[in-house]
C-alpha cells in the first residue's frame, strides 16, 4: 500500500451543544471535505466564528479528487496551506494526447515563465483535507465530528439544523449555514431543491496503483489504445508513486465486478506490461453528471461545491470550483454578518458561481460528448479530429 496513514481526529462530543431552546450560531458549515473546509478557514481569516460538523472523524479515503489549478492553488496559499501542498504534489504543466500509440495533440498550461505555481499539482485529497482540518484547528473553528445533519428548515431569519451524534439528537440554528456535503447532498434532498442536467451513460474505473515508473509527470490520455481498445485511458501521477489510471469501461459494465481485483489487475498489467510490478492502493467505478441547483442561496442556506454544482472529472474543475466558490463567499459573509452590506450582497452570490459554474458544465459536458460519444454520427466526427 502506500504511504498514507489515515488520521483520526479528536471527537468532542456535542454535550454543550445540546441545549433547550436550541443554540443560536452565527455561521455554520455542513461538510469538512476541501470545500466545507476552505469555506470555515475563510470565514476564520474574515473574523467570524464558525461552527462546522461533519459525519466522519478521519479524511476522505482514496485520492479522489487530484488536481489542483493554478488560481486554486494561489487560493490555498492565501488560506495558509498552499506552501507546503506544492512541496507535497506534483507539478505539472504539459498534457499529452495519443490516438492509438500516435501523439494528436499537447498543451501547456502554464506557456510564459514567472509564474510563482505550476499550472496544476496532483495530490491525494486526504492530503489537502488533512492539511485544511490543521489550519482550520490552527484558526480556531469549532470542528465537531461524528455529528451527521439530519434535518435542515431555511426560515428567513435563520437556518434550523437537526444533528445526530454518539450523543444523542440536538438542534442548532444558524443565521447563515454554508452546506458542503457533496454530490449526493443529504441537506439539498431535505429541503427539496432540485439538481438539473445532464447524468452520462458511462462507465469509469479509477485505479490508484503504488508503482516506480518511468512515465513523466505529465497528463496522458489515449483514445482506442492497443491495451484497452475502443476506449480511453487517462494517467496522472501523484505523490508516493501512486499513479492514477482512469478506464472508460462503457455503460454496460458492471460496477461490482469491475471493481474487483482479479479484474482490474489484468487491464493494469495490459497497459504497463506482465512484468511491472504494482500495488492496488484504491479502486472505484464512478458515473458522473453535469448539472446544477437552480439556486445556490436558499433564504439563509447557501450551497457550495459539489452540493450545488456537478460537472464531468475531465478537465479537473470539480474541487477546483468548490474552493473558488468560497473565495468568492467568505468575504461577502463577513461583510453581512458585521452589517457592512445589505443581505442582498449575497445573491451575488449565486448570480457570479452559477456563471462560472455554467461555463465549467458547458464545457464539462463537450468534453465528456466527446469522450464517450452518444451516436454513430457522434463517433464518426470524434474519430475524424
Amino acid at each position: 500500500m502506500g504511504s498514507y496513514t489515515y488520521p483520526k481526529f479528536n471527537y468532542i462530543p456535542p454535550t454543550d451543544l445540546m441545549t433547550q431552546p436550541p443554540q443560536r450560531k452565527s455561521l455554520v458549515v455542513i461538510g469538512a471535505g476541501p470545500v466545507g473546509l476552505a469555506a470555515a478557514i475563510d470565514a476564520r481569516l474574515h473574523g467570524l466564528d464558525v461552527l462546522l460538523f461533519d459525519e466522519d472523524d478521519s479524511v476522505s479515503v482514496g485520492s479522489r479528487a487530484v488536481c489542483y489549478a493554478k488560481r486554486t492553488l494561489e487560493v490555498l496559499d492565501r488560506l495558509g496551506v498552499g506552501q507546503p501542498l506544492c512541496e507535497k504534489g506534483v507539478s505539472w504543466n504539459i498534457g499529452r494526447t495519443f490516438l492509438q500509440d500516435e501523439e494528436v495533440y499537447q498543451f501547456n498550461l502554464v506557456p510564459d515563465p514567472g509564474h510563482k505555481r505550476p499550472g496544476m499539482i496532483n495530490l491525494q485529497q486526504y492530503y489537502l483535507e488533512e492539511a485544511l482540518i490543521h489550519r482550520a484547528l490552527e484558526l480556531g473553528v469549532d470542528i465537531r465530528w461524528k455529528c451527521k445533519a439530519v434535518g435542515v428548515r431555511a426560515e428567513a431569519d435563520h437556518a434550523s439544523l437537526t444533528l445526530e451524534s454518539p450523543e444523542g439528537t440536538f438542534d442548532i440554528e444558524a443565521d447563515w449555514l454554508v452546506v458542503a456535503d457533496g454530490a449526493r447532498s443529504p441537506m439539498r434532498r431535505h429541503l427539496g431543491l432540485d439538481i438539473e442536467g445532464h447524468v452520462f451513460k458511462d462507465r469509469f474505473l479509477i485505479a490508484d496503483v503504488v508503482m516506480k515508473a518511468d512515465f513523466p509527470a505529465e497528463r496522458r490520455m489515449w483514445f482506442d489504445p492497443a491495451f484497452h481498445p475502443g476506449q480511453s485511458v487517462l494517467l496522472h501521477k501523484q505523490a508516493d508513486n501512486v499513479w492514477r489510471i482512469d478506464f472508460q469501461l462503457g455503460w454496460n459494465a458492471d460496477p461490482v465486478e469491475e471493481k474487483k481485483a482479479e479484474n482490474v489487475i489484468p487491464r493494469i498489467q495490459a497497459m504497463l506490461g506482465k512484468d511491472v510490478e504494482f500495488e492496488l492502493e484504491w479502486v472505484s467505478v464512478y458515473q458522473f453528471a453535469c448539472r446544477r441547483i437552480n439556486n445556490f442561496r436558499h433564504k439563509r442556506v447557501i450551497f457550495a461545491g459539489d452540493s450545488a454544482h456537478q460537472v464531468s472529472p475531465f478537465g479537473a474543475r470539480g474541487a477546483n470550483t468548490g474552493v473558488q466558490d468560497c473565495d468568492n463567499l467568505g468575504w461577502k459573509l463577513q461583510a453581512v454578518l458585521q452589517g457592512d452590506a445589505p443581505e442582498a450582497l449575497l445573491d451575488s452570490y449565486h448570480e457570479e458561481r452559477a456563471y462560472a459554474a455554467d461555463d465549467n458544465i458547458g464545457h464539462s459536458t463537450r468534453a465528456t460528448d466527446f469522450i464517450t460519444p452518444k451516436s454513430r454520427s457522434s463517433l464518426r466526427l470524434r474519430n475524424a479530429v
